[in-house]
This record gives C-alpha cells, sequence and structure tokens, in this order.
C-alpha cells in the first residue's frame, strides 16, 4: 500500500516538477476521504539546494529518509542530462529498487536512475528534447521518446513537466484506484488522464538535407499535398526510372516518397487545426486525406491523438 513519499533533490532542481510531486503526494486532503501520505522532500547533496531559478530550497533530511519510503521521486533538474550524481544516491536508489520500492522520475530525472544501472534492459520515457542524449548516454536503456510516461514497475519514468502529473496519477490510480485518482485531479484541475503522447507537442519536420536530384520534386509535393501522386509520376517529373527514383529519394531525404508525403499531409493539418477555424472535413481535403475518417486515422498512427483533441488542446475546448 502506498503511504510513505520521498522526493530527492540535487542542486539545481526545477520548482515546477518538484511542485508536481508535492501537490499529488504532499497535500492533505483527509477532508475530502482522500489517502494521506508520509511526505519527504531529502536532499542528496546537503541541507540547502540551488534551484534552476535563482532561489534555494532547503530540508534537513538526507538519503537516510529513503530508506523508509514506498515510493522515491526524483524531479528535473538543470544539468541533470551532462552531470554526475553521488554515489551515495544512486546506491540507495538500487536499494530501495531492490527491496520492492518503487522509484519515479519526471523528466530528466531519468538520467539518475540511468546512471544507476536501473533502466539497463528497460524502457523509459523522457522529454523528446533529451532523447537522443540519454541514447547515447545509456545505449543499454530502451528510450521511448514519443510517450507521456512508461510503467516498468517498480520503476515509472514520465516526460517533460507536466507529464509528471500523468505519471503521479497514473501510480495513485494504480495504487489506490481511480476513483481517488480522478478526486485529485479534480481538486487540482487536470484531467486524470490524458489521451495521446508527447508527438503532439513536438516540432518535427523531417530534415531537409541536401536533395541535389529530387529537390525540385519535393518542392512540387509540397505544393500540390492535395493530389494523389504515385511513384511513376514523381519519377517523370524527375526525368528518372521510378526504381533510380525510389533509390535516390531514399537516399536523400531518409525515407520512401509515400512516408514523405503522408508526414507532410499531418504537418499541414496540424498547422490548418491550430491557426484556422475550418473544419475537420475540409482541413482533411486540403491536406490530402480525402475525408475525415482518413485524416483521423492517419493522425491517431502518427501523433497518438485525434484531430478534435489536437485542436482543443492548442486552442482551447471552444474550438473543437
Amino acid at each position: 500500500m502506498l503511504k510513505n513519499v520521498a522526493a530527492v533533490l540535487l542542486d539545481g532542481v526545477h520548482p515546477f516538477e518538484l511542485g508536481v510531486v508535492c501537490e499529488v503526494f504532499g497535500v492533505d486532503r483527509s477532508e475530502e476521504g482522500l489517502p494521506v501520505y508520509d511526505f519527504a522532500v531529502v536532499s542528496a547533496e546537503g541541507p540547502t539546494l540551488s534551484t534552476h531559478c535563482g532561489f534555494t530550497v532547503s530540508t534537513p533530511l538526507g538519503l537516510e529518509r529513503l530508506e523508509e519510503a514506498d515510493l522515491i521521486a526524483v524531479p528535473a533538474g538543470e544539468t541533470y542530462a551532462e552531470r554526475d550524481y553521488p554515489p551515495e544516491l544512486l546506491d540507495a536508489l538500487c536499494r530501495a529498487v531492490a527491496r520492492g520500492t518503487r522509484v519515479l522520475s519526471v523528466c530528466s530525472g531519468v538520467f539518475v536512475l540511468a546512471a544507476a544501472g536501473l533502466l539497463d534492459g528497460r524502457r523509459c520515457a523522457v522529454h523528446w528534447r533529451h532523447a537522443d542524449q540519454l541514447t547515447r548516454r545509456h545505449p543499454r536503456v530502451t528510450v521511448e521518446p514519443d510517450v507521456l510516461y512508461v510503467d516498468e514497475d517498480p520503476l515509472i519514468t514520465s516526460a517533460g513537466t507536466a507529464a509528471g502529473i500523468d505519471a503521479c496519477l497514473h501510480i495513485v490510480r494504480k495504487e489506490q484506484g481511480p476513483e481517488v485518482a480522478n478526486k485529485i485531479a479534480r481538486r487540482m484541475v487536470v484531467p486524470p488522464h490524458r489521451d495521446g503522447g508527447q508527438a503532439q507537442y513536438i516540432e518535427r519536420p523531417l530534415p531537409k538535407g541536401p536533395c541535389d536530384t529530387v529537390g525540385e520534386v519535393l518542392v512540387w509535393m509540397e505544393a500540390h499535398l492535395d493530389e494523389e501522386v504515385t511513384v511513376e509520376q514523381l519519377a517523370a517529373r524527375a526525368h528518372m526510372s521510378p526504381r533510380t527514383f525510389a533509390r535516390r529519394f531514399q537516399q536523400e531525404t531518409g525515407t520512401t516518397p509515400y512516408r514523405w508525403i503522408l508526414r507532410q499531409r499531418v504537418l499541414l493539418a496540424q498547422r490548418l487545426l491550430e491557426g484556422t477555424d475550418e473544419t475537420v472535413d475540409s482541413i482533411a481535403w486540403r491536406a490530402g486525406f480525402g475525408t475525415a475518417a482518413a485524416l483521423r486515422h492517419q493522425f491517431v498512427r502518427a501523433l497518438g491523438t485525434t484531430p478534435n483533441a489536437y485542436r482543443r488542446a492548442f486552442r482551447g475546448p471552444e474550438a473543437a
């Protein structure tokens, strides 16, 4: 049963990510019939720590407090992706996992778990901006950059900032049921569960490297996303055989013509959903999907959310 929670901090901790853990587990909601956690903030580097915002956080509690925790949370911090960590902290986390304690990371806190070797051979979530760096620094870890959180019990890793709320509520839901998680979420004025993953928040157009032989065709394709085209037609515009064109296209863009145009259509749909009041049917036609059903299908596959949900997320509920 989840009763005892400790948030462990390093120098440069991010206040918001710490605040997420404090809000979910450190607030007394007993008047609403909700569980009260024995919550503590612990320092791994002395009684006074800096934050990346310029103020300090003080706590008298050291790493010994982790020994009694049912859940240990590691919030994000400045330079967590590059720095080294106190061996005493890494040892404490390993001991905690060995005795069955859950360990949660928020955003770049995942680098601490990875440094302890706890994520070797496991999946994890991280903010999409840190995904490549985490993969390079810890190649034995399987990084999933498109999800909000990953539950590899007893390790729960979450992506950037607000995804920490999703992961904390997931733990509450798992330990104490959906009713408790829903009541805490309602008190916090957040959804108890968000649809989709990080993909909907990532600005990720395909890289535009040197395209010596297919560059003009790419420009034409971008200007005619609403048209159905075949590889044969594109090859003819490039004055190549279909086989040669497909090979050159892969070499110069890193993908196939079909996947390239599909990604550009999704990007166009995103821009139209964010910046216009056009209906989903109209956007589907303009982006080359033909029907709203086809747009929805490809949108969910690419971004993990629906066009209407995406529009609500970026323009507010009245825009859907």
